[in-house]
C-alpha cells in the first residue's frame, strides 16, 4: 500500500491545528466540489481524496495513529494488540529482548507478523478484523420522504445503500464489513452510518406526525367557509366552521410522515388554525366594525 500524505492533499504543515485543518478542508471542498466540476473527473478524485484526507485529519485519535504508523494506520491497533501478546508470551518463557525489538519501520513489523514469511513461531498467522468506522449521511427532510437509493464517499470507496421512508435525525444504521480491511485476512469492520436530517420544510415533525400553522382571514374565521392547506406531498382544501378560533386544531388522519419500513403507513398531519387581522382599513370599513362593536355591546347588556 503507498504512503498518501494527507497534509500534502490539503496543504498543510503537520503541525497544522484543528482550525486550520478544517479551514483548509472547506477551501478546497469548496473548489473541487462535483456541482462545480461536473463533468472534471481529475477534480471528482481531487474532491474525493480531501474528504478522505479531513476525516482523518480532523479526527484527533486517527491523526495520532496515523502520524505514528504512517501508511500502516489503520492496523494501529492490531499492531498494539499484537505486540503486546508476543511481549506477553515472551516474558512467560523468560526470554529477554532489547527494547528497540519492534524500531525501524512498521510495514516490516506488519510483514514478519502477519503474512510474510517467518513472523509467528509454529507457522501460525494471527487474524485481525478490521477497525469500525463512523460516518454522517447528511440528507434534508423531503429527501427521506420516499424510499431512494444514495451514493456516498468513505475512505474513497463508493457505497450505495437504500434509504427507507420514514428514517429519523440521529438514527444509526450498521452496514456490515463496510468498515475498514482486517489484517492478514482477517474479517472487515462494520460502517455505523448516523443520519443527520434537517427540515428544509415549514412541517414540524414529531415522530411520524407532522404539524403546520395555517391563517385564516378574519372573514372565513367568522362566518365560516374552505381554505386550501399545503399537505407535505399536496394541497387539500378543508371546510372551516363559523367562529372558528385562533388556535383551532384539525387532524388529518394518513398526511403525516412515512412509518420507517412500514411500506404504505403514515403518520398524521394536524393543522392549528391562527387568525390574520386585516391592515390598511378604510375609513368606511372602519366604522362598519365600530357599528358591529356597538350592535354587541347593546345585545350583552
Amino acid at each position: 500500500m503507498n504512503f498518501i500524505d494527507y497534509y500534502k492533499i490539503l496543504e498543510i504543515p503537520k503541525t497544522a491545528s484543528e482550525e486550520e485543518i478544517k479551514k483548509a478542508y472547506r477551501k478546497l471542498a469548496r473548489k473541487y466540489h462535483p456541482d462545480l466540476n461536473p463533468t472534471n473527473k481529475e477534480a471528482d478524485k481531487k474532491f474525493k481524496e480531501i474528504n478522505e484526507a479531513n476525516e482523518v485529519l480532523s479526527d484527533p485519535e486517527k491523526r495520532k495513529k496515523y502520524d505514528t504508523y504512517g501508511k500502516d494506520w489503520k492496523q494501529a491497533d492490531a499492531y498494539e494488540e499484537a505486540r503486546k501478546q508476543q511481549g506477553s508470551s515472551r516474558r512467560r518463557a523468560g526470554q529477554q529482548y532489547a527494547s528497540d525489538e519492534f524500531g525501524g519501520d512498521f510495514s516490516e513489523f506488519f510483514e514478519s507478523m502477519f503474512g510474510g514469511g517467518g513472523g509467528r513461531r509454529g507457522g501460525g498467522q494471527s487474524r485481525f478484523r478490521g477497525q469500525d468506522i463512523q460516518a454522517e449521511l447528511h440528507l434534508k427532510l423531503t429527501d427521506v420522504f420516499n424510499t431512494h437509493k444514495q451514493t456516498f464517499s468513505i475512505n474513497g470507496k463508493n457505497i450505495r445503500i437504500t434509504i427507507p421512508a420514514g428514517v429519523e435525525n440521529g438514527q444509526v444504521i450498521k452496514l456490515a464489513g463496510h468498515g475498514n480491511p482486517g489484517v492478514n485476512g482477517g474479517q472487515a469492520g462494520d460502517l455505523f452510518l448516523t443520519f443527520s436530517i434537517e427540515n428544509d420544510t415549514k412541517f414540524k415533525r414529531e415522530g411520524n406526525n407532522l404539524s403546520a400553522n395555517v391563517e385564516l382571514d378574519l372573514y372565513t374565521a367568522l362566518l365560516g367557509g374552505e381554505v386550501v392547506v399545503d399537505t407535505f406531498d399536496g394541497k387539500v382544501k378543508l371546510k372551516v366552521h363559523p367562529e372558528t378560533r385562533a388556535g383551532t386544531t384539525v387532524k388529518l388522519k394518513g398526511k403525516g410522515f412515512p412509518v420507517y419500513k412500514k411500506e404504505g403507513q403514515f403518520g398524521d398531519l394536524v393543522i392549528t388554525y391562527g387568525v390574520k387581522l386585516p391592515k390598511n382599513l378604510s375609513q368606511q370599513e372602519k366604522d362598519l366594525f365600530l357599528r358591529l362593536k356597538q350592535m354587541r355591546d347593546e345585545t350583552n347588556t
